[in-house]
């Protein structure tokens, strides 16, 4: 994806941050086996353990035979997101004519996956999946226990060691701190969907980075 400078992560802990903070959903696209088609888009929750995300599917997916032969996937994260119209963009000199834009933050990892069918090891990543997303009262699992051991056949683990990440918060840092002033007081007065998540994410950034002009040189 496009990222300017001034809509690049300040370093790798802000997008490390903003995922443990955010619900760890996204879309693994994997190319189709065959490139005339498009790529498989897979919902699901991941987990990011070390330098690797693990994830699992129903053995019935259609995508294995695509993950099979991939060498690369692409793990794509998005949140915070709110549209920003025109009229809260106007800048010195103009009236009425400011420019729409969208705000929000953006995560993607690239990644070359294995496949995991050994019990105990798909035990392992379900294990670790649920002290991630649900800390409190989280069972666990054992590729002998009655309750969940006999359900492992069901699935198929992947673990996707990452390549690299592509982070993005796009939220008009670029721009005066009056302009992102106003349009955060702007988002928090509208209130219109997850306008708080991305007003919230604006004035990390404002305190983060100021004046553009400045903290580019720093």
């Amino acid at each position: 994806m496009l990222i300017h400078p001034w809509d690049a992560a300040v370093d790798s802990a802000e997008w490390r941050h903003w995922l443990d903070t955010s619900e760890k959903f996204g879309q693994l696209i994997v190319p189709n086996l065959d490139p005339a088609l498009a790529p498989l888009a897979l919902p699901t929750h991941f987990t990011v353990f070390d330098q690797e995300l693990l994830l699992h599917f129903a053995k019935p997916n259609p995508v294995w035979k695509h993950l099979a032969k991939a060498s690369q996937v692409r793990l794509s994260i998005i949140g915070d997101y709110a549209y920003i119209p025109s009229n809260w963009r106007v800048k010195p000199g103009f009236e009425t004519n400011g420019v729409p834009t969208s705000y929000y933050a953006a995560v993607q990892f690239v990644a070359t996956p294995t496949i995991i069918d050994e019990p105990a090891d798909k035990a392992f990543i379900l294990n670790e999946q649920m002290k991630d997303i649900q800390p409190e009262n989280a069972p666990t699992v054992a590729d002998n226990d009655d309750q969940y051991g006999r359900m492992l056949s069901g699935i198929r683990g992947l673990r996707l060691a990452i390549v690299d990440v592509e982070a993005k918060f796009k939220f008009d840092d670029a721009n005066s701190i009056e302009l992102r002033e106003r349009v955060n007081k702007n988002l928090e007065d509208r209130n219109r969907g997850i306008d708080r998540g991305a007003a919230k994410q604006q004035r990390r950034r404002l305190a983060a980075i100021g004046d553009w002009a400045i903290f580019k040189d720093k």
